[in-house]
């Protein structure tokens, strides 16, 4: 799991340091297996300015250009077709190595020409595929500035292993989550306000399940956009996707990848106007079905996959990937978004049978929130409100929310016969709270916990002294020495010791 730090406190009011944060993630279960801070690589890059670009005396396709780094001024041979005089780009000096391609520069002569460094493209730093000509930087970038700082990539990334049974920190904000429980600051919930919708959608939903595989999705919520203008997304975004190895496509496609790994909640998105009929239907039973995916792949379904579908066919594989008939692009302009709760079994199995990853598949196979679907249809929708424009319709809402509660029983002393802390019914109740449990008194030593939406994992009081002992922290447990065993009387060689002459 990657996030960058500034990602970490839109979720995490902090003042902690970079080491504090990193410290507390692994003592509370959270591995922090690296930190990468990309300023480091982009050291030695900066903006420059192009005081003048004139033809390669000795060749067609070079521009030579003077450049002023903000340090001196050098001369640079550059092929791309958009050098200009008076731009501003991303200068890389000689003895500096460039990101995207592994080559370390050095003085050298093109075609007769003495050239110093180099001006880079977004390729060449490792921000994207465009090597169509360098980065055109505005008027106003300042000259001599280091590009990281300028283009906010000075960010630290964390690289966090999860373990399976920590699905809810497999989103930002389950992190801060966390985080905030173990005293690094103040979590900062996230905006799921709901937002009126002003029509009925033209699209239903419909649940066709065949008796005994009704749990393949006990929920869907749905809701219409029309008049989305789908362009660019903001650069926030932008740089949040890039900062965790994702290209950024278009801001509708942006928004479901976003929302996955902020708060890890897999959302889809199809464009309205390329669905047959008036409802979309979702069942297993598909047998020999074809289904052309996102990822420019054909797959065969079966018998126990489940699909989404309109008047046509199948349209997506629940739970794994979206197809490639209903996908959004620069003309779309009616979206349905999905929101959806699926068996984490099925889902797991078609990924498997179809040799199929997705980022949607790898948390659903793990688990998430059941009561998240509708708050996160709100943080869907504003953000493609804020982003396209449009309007939106009332929810539609299919199944409900599967049961979930639970009471666990806990005794506070067995956080000391277990882990050998001790730590009374006081404390033992406001870790727990912190984390998101309800918690009710049964009598002396006997507490009612039930656990948080997120947390399907704690199902005994083991599990319940397992968090509050890695909040309290691990590190406080004391030192115990075992005690001296008495050596006992008598011979401790046997008799095939003594024929082989040991005693």
């Amino acid at each position: 799991m990657k996030f960058s730090l500034s990602w970490l406190r839109q979720h995490l009011e902090t003042d902690k340091s970079l080491d504090a944060l990193a410290t507390s993630m692994t003592a509370i279960g959270l591995e922090v297996e690296s930190i990468e801070d990309p300023a480091v690589k982009l050291a030695p890059f900066h903006i420059a300015h192009v005081i003048e670009a004139k033809q390669h005396p000795n060749a067609d396709k070079l521009r030579l250009c003077i450049v002023d780094t903000g340090d001196g001024q050098v001369q640079v041979v550059c092929g791309a077709p958009n050098a200009r005089t008076g731009m501003k780009g991303v200068f890389a000096p000689s003895g500096s190595t460039i990101p995207g391609t592994g080559l370390k520069l050095k003085p050298s002569k093109i075609r007769g020409v003495e050239s110093n460094g180099m001006l880079c493209s977004e390729r060449e730093m490792g921000l994207s595929d465009d090597h169509e000509g360098i980065i055109d930087l505005p008027e106003d970038a300042p000259i001599g500035q280091p590009f990281a700082t300028y283009m906010g990539l000075d960010d630290p990334l964390f690289d966090i292993a999860i373990t399976p049974n920590r699905a809810d920190c497999l989103g930002v904000s389950g992190i801060a989550r966390d985080l905030a429980a173990a005293g690094m600051g103040r979590f900062i919930e996230p905006d799921v306000t709901p937002i009126p919708g002003s029509f009925k959608s033209p699209l239903e939903v419909r649940f066709d399940f065949a008796a005994g595989k009704e749990d393949a999705c006990p929920m869907f919520v749905g809701r219409y956009i029309r008049g989305v203008k789908n362009g660019a997304s903001p650069k926030w975004m932008q740089d949040r996707l890039l900062s965790v190895g994702l290209r950024p496509i278009s801001a509708l496609v942006d928004m479901t990848n976003f929302l996955t790994i902020d708060l890890n909640r897999p959302v889809h998105v199809f464009d309205a106007d390329k669905v047959a009929g008036d409802h979309l239907w979702l069942r297993t039973g598909c047998d020999g079905a074809k289904f052309d995916a996102l990822n420019g792949k054909e797959y065969t379904l079966d018998d126990e996959m489940t699909a989404i579908g309109d008047a046509s066919g199948v349209l997506s594989l629940a739970g794994v990937m979206g197809g490639e008939r209903s996908g959004c692009t620069e003309e779309t302009t009616n979206v349905f978004i999905e929101i959806a709760l699926f068996d984490a079994l099925r889902t797991a199995a078609t990924g498997r049978k179809l040799n199929l990853e997705s980022d949607a598949r790898y948390r659903f196979e793990r688990g998430v929130d059941p009561e998240f679907a509708v708050p996160g249809m709100e943080a869907a929708t504003r953000l493609v409100l804020d982003m396209c424009g449009g309007e939106a319709s009332e929810l539609v809402v299919t199944g409900t929310v599967p049961e979930w509660r639970r009471e666990v029983a806990f005794r506070p002393s067995r956080v000391h016969s277990l882990g050998g802390v001790e730590l009374d019914a006081l404390a033992c109740t406001e870790i727990l709270q912190n984390l998101g449990f309800q918690t009710r008194e049964q009598g002396s030593d006997h507490i009612a916990a039930q656990p948080p939406a997120w947390r399907a994992d704690i199902v005994g009081e083991a599990d319940l002294v397992e968090e509050v002992l890695r909040i309290h922290g691990f590190d406080n447990i004391p030192a115990v020495s075992l005690p001296r065993l008495k050596r006992a009387a008598g011979a401790a060689i046997g008799l095939p010791a003594r024929r082989l002459g040991w005693a």
